[in-house]
């Protein structure tokens, strides 16, 4: 009777741990969206430079920014609050900002649904709450929850920057961190 228990707890030993072992093979071969570590972007516009920018009209931190009505070129941003990448490109875009203010237009857009903590809806109160913890100084879009500025725009991560000149006509978009000399660069010959 003893062997015979012994042998039943083996067993079950040995399907646990194959059972262990299965979820970390499966976790490592596909790993789950984690929001908060992930640069991940739902979607993927096929924009280029010398694509014509769609227009777009959404009320921000600074009043209503509408494309058609800007006469300085625009750097736009997608971002997501809770993207690590995001929340450091502030840094590099609040440094632009002052040093181009003057000169560019800045909006930067909401592109996920996904809040700040990673797992709830994303809300007014998130975007606030982004803007004070990284001390946001340009002007945020605080309002697109079918994300149509983003679909149009994105590519295929957070941040997108993107460049538009006064013609209207994309002249830079890339996706990830940026370091500020390649945007400062951009900027200087954004016309």
């Amino acid at each position: 009777m003893q062997d015979r228990r012994t042998l039943m707890y083996a067993l079950l030993s040995i399907a646990i741990l194959g059972i262990i072992v299965a979820i970390v093979v499966v976790r490592t071969l596909h790993p789950p969206q984690n929001l908060q570590s992930a640069s991940y972007a739902p979607a993927m516009s096929t924009l280029q430079a010398g694509s014509t920018a769609p227009e777009f009209h959404i009320p921000s931190t600074a009043g209503l920014f509408d494309l058609g009505k800007q006469r300085r070129p625009v750097l736009l941003e997608i971002f997501a609050s809770w993207c690590p990448h995001c929340q450091h490109e502030t840094a590099v875009l609040n440094r632009l900002y002052a040093a181009f203010g003057s000169r560019i237009a800045f909006i930067t857009v909401p592109g996920s649904t996904t809040g700040m903590d990673g797992s709830t809806p994303e809300s007014e109160a998130d975007l606030l709450n982004f803007i004070e913890r990284f001390h946001v100084a340009y002007p945020v879009a605080v309002f697109d929850p079918q994300l149509a500025v983003a679909n149009e725009y994105i590519q295929g991560g957070f941040p997108t920057i993107v460049i538009i000149g006064t013609n209207k006509k994309i002249l830079y978009v890339n996706a990830g961190e940026i370091p500020y000399q390649t945007l400062a660069s951009q900027l200087e010959k954004a016309r």
